[in-house]
This record gives structure tokens, sequence and C-alpha cells, in this order.
């Protein structure tokens, strides 16, 4: 018998014995829980709804870093429920300045070997010390909250295998780029990447969690790293080595394939509008005149990075024709940044200093001039991600941003000057008396609701024939942006789902909510990876708002197709992309005896375009508990039967 990789020691150690093979479907104990305020009012909402008087997992927190911009009562009134909520049912809180939830939850609270599920597609980045983390949507997570198991398709694990060092300014950020130039934002779709090889042992944890971070972007389940000398070197700095637990594969350990990345080899990369995966070097378009440098997001906001542009930025000043804007990812990474005087060398050379938040990153503040150009060291380069649907975003690492800010273009640094070394502290402050510890007795507490926050929104059972008319055709990648898209204005009306359905499209479709209503709902037709990005299930919810029956896609991105059967609309995959191409907005769509072949076990159904005469053959491979689910017109309706 061969030995276990990462992957299947955890979940054997979480009760699943026999192991399960890649496409069984799994049910997953969950040991943690996090929300954060874009998608946990919601999560909230959903957690009542199943009536559990209280939180059933070790520890489940949930944090305010998306919507802190508080220019109107809506998002005030939102942390002030998700204070109250966390109070009354034993959910430590993170408020607003804390931190962003990915950098504060591998600081204080992430454990090896326990699983963690998070209503944030990069939750997967508690893989770089040893975590199982999945990203899922709200209602997901409201599940695992009541101490229900996450339900997953077993996925394959690939190996990827670190060799040799890092040269000089080459970074974590680069080694993830490598990974997505290579497998592209489909190539993770049912895997988790497994991170092995002498290389690793070259990467700290805040290194490692940066790649395990962007693993999101590939689609992947999940991305994990050992849990070894590095790891408990970063728990002993945060005096939580009591937490430490030795995790690795066994050497003769399976996988269903290898990558190998030659670490030597890698040089600075960028990633190119619009998506994560258009990567190059740097060298082959340095020059390109930069409006924007934005530093910091849940993927490069730790101490180690914004200690390195600090570094960088000493002495020196910002280039006059670019804004350069960091965000720190906690208070804790703030507060030693002043202490060392970092804060005030990003200062003087003419930074903007902003809150601990994701802020730019999801287009809340800092949007980029029209037509403008902005490099940043996020996760995700969208098309109006940043509140500026004209803006053209790259991707790179924090030393390229630092280094391109003070030339005012994108800048190889290698030509730049000799790599700085940034000391770490041997201990950071732990600061846990800004987080809000549930009372042992909760019956006093009252939560708080605003007028902005409406009642959840239900799917009624699914009738046995759906009809309805294409009311959109889409191309390949479609995003959860696309769909559901981020800024200011539209994610404060995340706890108001009638308010937020009339944004469904808005920047690819203005008429589409409109056109919807009007319809009474109808079919989504799209190409490859339907719904890649964010875990948002408002992508689900306000579509199945709207009278969204189906969503018929070449392929599907993992959340987004779980989030469609959390909601009762019903995911379809065409036989033959042929059968796409023929599609026409407009088309009157009829699917017969839907429901009855979700019953009976049918892989197959067929839809009929009566306005062309004809008809095609659509995929309906769902596992038993999926048609129960979409049967039943959503997971909180099939929880209560």
């Amino acid at each position: 018998m061969s030995g276990k990789n990462l992957f299947e020691k955890i979940v054997q150690a979480h009760g699943l014995d026999p192991l399960p093979r890649p496409g069984d479907p799994v049910e997953l104990p969950i040991d943690q829980t996090l929300t954060q305020d874009a998608t946990g009012t919601m999560a909230c909402l959903q957690f009542e709804a199943l009536g559990a008087p209280r939180v059933h997992t070790r520890r489940s927190v949930g944090y305010v870093d998306h919507n802190t911009f508080q220019a109107g009562f809506q998002n005030s009134d939102d942390h002030r429920f998700l204070k109250s909520f966390a109070a009354r049912y034993g959910i430590v809180f993170s408020g607003p300045g804390n931190g962003i939830c990915h950098q504060v939850h591998l600081e204080r609270f992430g454990v090896p070997g326990e699983t963690l599920l998070g209503s944030d597609s990069h939750t997967s980045a508690g893989g770089g010390i040893g975590m199982l983390a999945i990203g899922a949507g709200g209602l997901d997570v409201a599940m695992a909250m009541a101490g229900r198991p996450f339900g997953l398709t077993c996925p394959e694990v690939v190996l990827v295998r670190l060799e040799g060092a890092l040269p000089a300014w080459v970074t974590a950020k680069d080694i993830v780029l490598e990974l997505l130039r290579r497998v592209s934002v489909k190539g993770g779709v049912g895997r988790v990447f497994e991170y092995g090889g002498p290389g690793v042992e070259t990467l700290s944890a805040p290194e490692r969690a940066t790649i395990a971070n962007m693993g999101a972007e590939t689609g992947a389940t999940s991305s994990i790293f050992p849990s070894d000398e590095a790891t408990l070197s970063f728990l002993k700095s945060q005096r939580r080595e009591k937490s430490f637990k030795p995790l690795s594969a066994d050497q003769d350990a399976s996988y269903f394939d290898v990558i190998t990345i030659d670490l030597g080899k890698l040089e600075p990369m960028v990633a190119q509008p619009h998506m994560p995966d258009r990567v190059c070097p740097v060298k082959e378009i340095e020059g390109l005149n930069l409006d924007q440098v934005a530093i910091g997001s849940c993927t490069n906001s730790s101490y180690k990075d914004l200690a390195t542009v600090a570094a960088i930025l000493k002495g020196r000043s910002v280039h006059p024709g670019t804004s350069l804007v960091i965000s720190p990812g906690s208070r804790q990474v703030m507060a030693v940044l002043a202490e060392t005087g970092a804060l005030k060398d990003m200062i003087e050379a003419g930074a903007r200093i902003l809150e601990c938040t994701c802020g730019p990153c999801i287009g809340i503040g800092q949007s980029p001039p029209t037509d403008g150009v902005s490099l940043r060291t996020f996760n995700r380069n969208f098309r109006g991600r940043s509140g500026t649907l004209s803006a053209k975003l790259y991707l790179c690492s924090p030393e390229v941003a630092a280094v391109s800010a003070l030339k005012g273009e994108l800048t190889d640094p290698r030509s730049f000057s000799e790599p700085v070394k940034v000391a770490m502290p041997e201990v950071f402050p732990a600061m846990d008396h800004l987080f809000f510890q549930p009372p042992a007795d909760p019956s006093a507490v009252e939560v708080v609701r605003g007028p902005n926050i409406k009642p959840l929104p239900m799917a009624g059972t699914m009738p046995e024939t759906l009809k309805g008319e294409v009311l959109i055709r889409l191309d390949d990648d479609i995003t959860t942006d696309d769909i559901m898209p981020a800024g200011a204005h539209i994610l404060a009306l995340r706890s108001n789902i009638p308010a937020i359905s009339q944004y469904v499209f808005s920047q690819r479709d203005p008429e589409f909510s409109k056109r919807a209503t009007e319809k009474g709902g109808g079919f989504i037709v799209a190409g490859r990876n339907y719904g890649q990005g964010s875990s948002r299930e408002h992508a689900a919810l306000a579509p199945m708002v709207l009278g969204v029956k189906g969503v018929i896609a070449l392929s599907f991105a993992r959340i987004h197709r779980a989030n469609l059967i959390n909601f009762g609309i019903l995911p379809m995959t065409f036989s033959k992309a042929g059968d796409l191409e023929r599609i026409q907005p407009g088309d009157q769509f009829i699917v017969d005896r839907a429901a009855s072949l979700l019953k009976g076990g049918e892989t197959t159904i067929r839809v009929v375009n009566a306005t062309q005469g004809n008809s095609f053959e659509a995929g309906i491979d769902l596992d038993e508990r999926e048609r129960s689910v979409v049967l039943a017109g959503g997971l909180l309706n099939h929880f209560k039967l």
C-alpha cells in the first residue's frame, strides 16, 4: 500500500476512512469557519434560518474587512448586526480596521491539520500553515457553523514540486504566477495543489500563504503546504506554538500528477489584463507608464512584504506621475511597521497609507482614472474589479510594485539595486484584546438589524417543466465579478437582495435585470469555467430572485456551481460545443420532465429550442445530495424537509 499525501492524511484524521477517490462525493467535517462582511451578513441570516442555537465548530470568526467604507448607514448597520449576531451565537468578532480575514486568521487562529471553511474564495491561504482550507458560498459556511459537514466532490491531488531556491528579487508571488502561467485559471478545477520538494523549506509561512491564497485563481479546491519548522517558527512569533502540529506527506505518497518548478530559473513576473493567468516576465513589457501602484490585499500584506517595500522606498520618492497606495494586512502588521520606522519611510516616500482592509482589491476606494494603468500586488485583475471599467490592471510582487512606483513605470527590479534585507521580529504583538469574544451566556444579547437588512429570499420547489428564454449568452471565463459586480455602491447592498439583484450583469448588459424581471426569468448560457473568481453567492442568489431557472455552460467553476445548486438553479453542461454556438439571446427553451429526470438519476436532459425548432442534450451530472437540493428549491428548503 502506498503512503498518504497531505490531503489524504487530513481527511482521514477527520473520519473519512476508507479514503474517498477522486470524483466521489465527500462529507467533510469542519473545525473552523470564517466569514467576512461582504458575504457574512447573508451567511448569518441563513444560519438563523437553520434554527441552531449556537455555532458547533471549534472556532468561528466573523471579520469586517470588505465594506469598511461607511459613506451611508448601510455598511455601519451591517457591522452592528454582525457584531451582535456574533455575540448571540458564539462567534469571535473582528471589527473594521482589525485586518483582512485571511491575514488575521493566519496570525491568530489557524491550526495545522484542521479544516477551515470560509465564505471567501481566498480562504485557501490557510494552507500556508498546513490547514485544509476551502472557500465556499455563505450558505455552505452557515451549514458548517450549524454542525453540518461540507459536501464536495473529492478532488485530484496534484503535487507541485519545488526545487532549488529563489534568485534575488524573485518572490513567492512569482512562483504562483508561474503556476498560473502553466495551468491557467481553469487548470485547478477539481484539484488540490499540494506543495513539496526541497524548495518548500526555503519559504516562510507568509510566503507559503501567498502561494496558497492565489491558488484560488486556478480554480483549485485548495492548496496545502506541510507543517514543519517554518510553520513552527511562524507560530512561535505569534506566541501560538501550542497550536503547532507536524504534518507532511509520506515519501511514497501518490499523486494524480506532478508539476515541477525550478525556483532558481524563475524571474520577476507580471499578470496582464484582464486575467491572472496572462503571465509573462516583467522584462518583456517593462517601461509601461503607471498611473497607480497598489500594495496589499490578502495575498501580499504581511509584515515581510511591507517591510521590504518600506526598505526599497526609504530615502526615495514615489514618481510624481504615479499614486502609490499601501494597505497593511492587519493591525499587527501596521503596529510593527510603526515600531520599526518602516511606516515612516513609506509616508516620507509619498505613499498613501490606507486602513487594514481589502479596499482597492474589490473597488472600495482608490479606483484608477479613466483608461488608467494600475500595478497591484493583488490576486485578481478582472475587468471592472477596481471600480473603473476601462482601467487596465497588472499583478506583481511587492518588490516589483515598489521599484516601479519609484520609476513611474513597470520595472524589472533586478536592474534597480542590490536586494534589500529585512529583519523579522522574533515576536509579534498579539493584540487579542481587539477581538470581541462571545459571552458565556448569550441569552440577553439582542441581534440588531438595520433597515437595509431584508428578509432572506427563498425559491420554490423545482417544477416538472422548465420554460423561459435565453436571457444572455456569454463566452468563456465569466467571473462572479461579471455576474455580480463589486464596488462600494453595490457591496453596500449585500444584505438587501431585492436591491442588489438590479445589478446582475450590469457591467456586461445593463438591461439584464429589467429584462429578466419582465420575462419572468429564463436561462443563462455560457462557455467554459462559468462563475470563476469570488465565492460571492449573490452571483447565484440574485439571479434566483430574478427567476433564472437554469444555467447551461461548457463547464463551471467549483464554488459557483455549488452556489447555483444551493439556491435551486439547475447547472447543466453542453454535450457539444457546437450546441452553444447555435444559441441566440431570446431563444425560447423548454425542458420537459426536468424534475422527474433528476429524481430518476438521469445524467442527461433534452433542451428544446422552440424558437429554432431543434433540441440538444445537456449533462446533469449531479450526485444524489445535489439532486435533492435542486429539487427542493435550494439547500435551506432541503434541510427543512
